[in-house]
């Protein structure tokens, strides 16, 4: 097996458990464990894939994360359409167990719409897009940052699975949180209804978002530092 067919095996996997055990944590408890409990689910489970699949993939699960991986040149295009795709088909393939559980194994739907973002109760159309812009920037920008060759060694899993739990205890309230258009995706198309009318918002703004730390990140980046060569050591000269 080729290294890129493990790599798209392993995007596949990856955003197939991050939708079924995250998203899952809303769809079947969030009225127990509470908003901070899906939040921490999300950063867990993305915790656990940057350690598992990050050596093979760098563990995008998110195209939202690829688009700005390839505006930084860190991966190229053709690997990137080939984790948009496996991103979206892991995406669905986790909501559609999602949805087996709630149609065929009588487990209550906690979210009321299969863990699908949306907006109209809590924020507008346009509020909803703007916070997935900036919260997908800042998300983004960390994750380009703390995978950089300057980057401290061992740490890059917990900034970013921490910056993913924040960003959910600022967003859950508000539209669920998207901030990855493969998670939004998922839910949307087997909920139906308004949420899938409205999934455009959180396909597009992540993207946008994405674009801009990809802008951004150059401006913020440590430099790498460049290795000077030692002065000679003059020697004395004795006295003729």
């Amino acid at each position: 097996m080729s290294l890129q067919t493990r790599k798209f095996i392993a995007e596949f996997i990856g955003t197939f458990a991050l939708v079924f055990f995250a998203v899952g944590s809303a769809v079947f408890g969030i009225n127990v464990i509470g908003a901070v409990g899906v939040a921490l689910a999300f950063g867990f489970v993305l915790l656990a894939l940057v350690y598992a699949i990050g050596p093979t993939t760098g563990c995008n699960v998110n195209p939202a994360i690829t688009l700005g991986l390839l505006l930084s040149r860190k991966i190229p295009l053709r690997e990137a359409i080939g984790y948009w795709v496996v991103q979206v088909l892991g995406a669905i393939a986790g909501a559609a167990l999602i949805r087996g559980f709630v149609g065929f194994g009588d487990v209550k739907d906690q979210t009321g719409a299969l863990g699908a973002n949306d907006w109209g109760k809590t924020i507008s159309g346009p509020g909803a897009f703007l916070l997935e812009v900036v919260m997908t920037a800042f998300f983004v920008l960390v994750v380009i940052l703390v995978t950089g060759r300057n980057a401290t060694p061992g740490l890059a899993g917990l900034a970013i699975g921490l910056t993913l739990a924040m960003i959910h205890l600022v967003g859950i309230p508000l539209d669920g949180t998207s901030v990855n258009p493969a998670r939004s995706i998922g839910p949307a198309i087997f909920n139906g209804g308004v949420p899938l009318e409205h999934v455009w918002v959180f396909i597009l703004a992540p993207l946008a978002g994405g674009v801009i730390a990809a802008v951004v990140a150059p401006f913020v980046a440590q430099e790498p530092e460049v290795a000077t060569e030692p002065e000679p050591e003059v020697a004395e000269r004795a006295p003729a």
